[in-house]
């Protein structure tokens, strides 16, 4: 991955309905050596969607948890239905296996605490062998980003 690359993907990150054109114009590239980079990008996992990000609020989930969660099951098979279960809740963002005090931390979305109640008497009764559950409420979104620094690469 040289440096056009790069721009290309920060300029994608910013604004996936950049055409091609414009793309290549900010990259000084013409359009088909352009559309032949992003498409190896695609094709090599580089990118993996393209997507639209929506308002949270005005969708009807303002409300961020972040969820911590302690199991003693670190059995492959658990392990495997765990994961299973987790991308069945529609509102979990985000699911990470963490080093440390927690074992997995999630980034809940709901539209309010009630939902959230919901949300959280679900997992308990679906997913089996938690042994501690503690949810943390998001007061005020400081920064929010899907756009990876790239010049480490």
């Amino acid at each position: 991955m040289d440096s056009v690359d790069k721009k290309i993907l920060n300029l994608l990150q910013q604004d996936t309905t950049l055409s091609v054109n414009d793309i290549a114009e900010r990259v000084n590239l013409s359009t088909t050596p352009c559309w032949k980079r992003i498409k190896k990008l695609e094709d090599t996992g580089v990118i993996k969607a393209r997507v639209a990000l929506l308002n949270s609020a005005k969708v009807g989930a303002g409300v961020s948890v972040f969820v911590h969660l302690k199991t003693h099951n670190h059995e492959d098979l658990w392990l495997a239905r765990f994961a299973e279960s987790i991308t069945g809740f529609d509102e979990v963002m985000e699911c990470y296996r963490m080093a440390g005090e927690w074992d997995y931390l999630l980034r809940v979305a709901t539209k309010d605490i009630e939902s959230f109640d919901r949300f959280y008497k679900k997992l308990i009764t679906e997913i089996n062998g938690l042994t501690d559950v503690t949810s943390s409420f998001a007061m005020e979104e400081i920064k929010f980003s899907t756009c990876l620094p790239l010049h480490n690469i």
